[in-house]
């Protein structure tokens, strides 16, 4: 397979992988929110999908059916929690919750519109108070996939837009892309990766 997103991040070219295990697995963003829709920061503020979402997620469950996923591994906040089951009831299997797969902690930004301060955070030039830097989300989120990656493959991961920004940084591809809800995608490993959405 490939295709999809290949671009990788300009002052990227050479960096190291981030320790990402070389390993293709399927992401999935959970399903819209309300704050979503009204562009305002989530973070670890646990918000539940809308009937939008609802409707992403089983849209996403489908396009995962017979794609021989044997291991779904997913944030616990519903949000995410939620879009993994609907997957889950498809593939047959169970959801496998891991805490590192949570969406970062935006501190005093949590409930606030995007800006550009998120700019900033994502190429590490500022952290909101009582955030965590981009740097720690990057260590934390290839933590938690390389762990997912020990579950029995093909391994789908359920997550979250920043933490997939901080996964897209460990690829080589340029961070700062917004990863739409509901949308899965299947990462191949590569210099850079290749992003492909299924269809």
């Amino acid at each position: 397979m490939g295709g999809g997103d290949a671009a990788a991040h300009p002052s990227q070219d050479a960096a190291p992988t981030f320790g990402l295990k070389q390993q293709a697995f399927w992401f999935l963003r959970h399903g819209e929110t309300d704050w979503n829709a009204r562009n305002l920061s989530q973070g670890n503020v646990d918000i539940p999908l809308n009937p939008v979402g609802i409707a992403q997620a089983r849209t996403a469950a489908q396009l995962l059916r017979n794609r021989g996923i044997r291991s779904v591994v997913a944030s616990p906040l519903s949000r995410a929690h939620d879009t993994a089951l609907a997957a889950a009831e498809v593939v047959g299997r169970p959801v496998q919750l891991d805490p590192e797969l949570k969406e970062v902690a935006f501190g005093v930004q949590e409930g606030e519109p995007m800006a550009e301060w998120f700019d900033e955070w994502v190429h590490g030039r500022f952290t909101p108070e009582g955030a965590e830097s981009f740097a720690e989300l990057r260590r934390r989120a290839v933590r938690a996939v390389n762990r997912a990656l020990e579950s029995e493959a093909p391994v789908l991961v359920v997550a979250h837009g920043a933490l997939f920004r901080a996964l897209r940084s460990a690829m080589q591809l340029e961070p700062n892309i917004r990863t739409p809800n509901g949308v899965p995608l299947l990462c191949e490993p590569g210099t850079p990766w290749t992003l492909t959405p299924a269809t």
